[in-house]
């Protein structure tokens, strides 16, 4: 069985930076794809960044030039540095993991989410 972890979130002013942290454990055989998604009041969910398990990043729109993904393969676990935040990023941020183990080829395991509110 595989769990994904998400960590990092608070209350962020509005400017500010943070850094999230998601972290797979288990069975884990090898991790393909770690995206980051956004979860907004009111919205639907929307993928924000994706690095593949060569460092392969995408963003969406809204987030480009402003937050990075990276990940440690070592440590089974991506990261989202967010910055120049806005009320807009508030949202809970959610991890998703693609992921193969001994008894499955590949699977995308979903981690709760941090929640992010940029406020003054």
């Amino acid at each position: 069985q595989v769990h994904v972890v998400e960590s990092g979130g608070g209350l962020v002013q509005p400017g500010g930076s943070r850094k999230l942290s998601c972290t797979a454990s288990g069975t884990i055989t090898k991790i393909y794809d770690m995206k980051w998604h956004q979860q907004a009041p009111g919205k639907q969910r929307e993928r924000v960044a994706t690095i593949t398990n060569d460092g392969s990043t995408k963003y969406a729109d809204s987030v480009k030039g402003r937050f990075t993904i990276s990940r440690d393969n070592d440590k089974n676990t991506a990261y989202l540095q967010m910055s120049n935040l806005g009320p807009e990023d508030t949202a809970v941020y959610v991890c998703s993991v693609e992921v193969a183990t001994n008894l499955v080829r590949f699977y995308e395991v979903w981690g709760q989410g941090t929640l992010v509110n940029v406020s003054s």
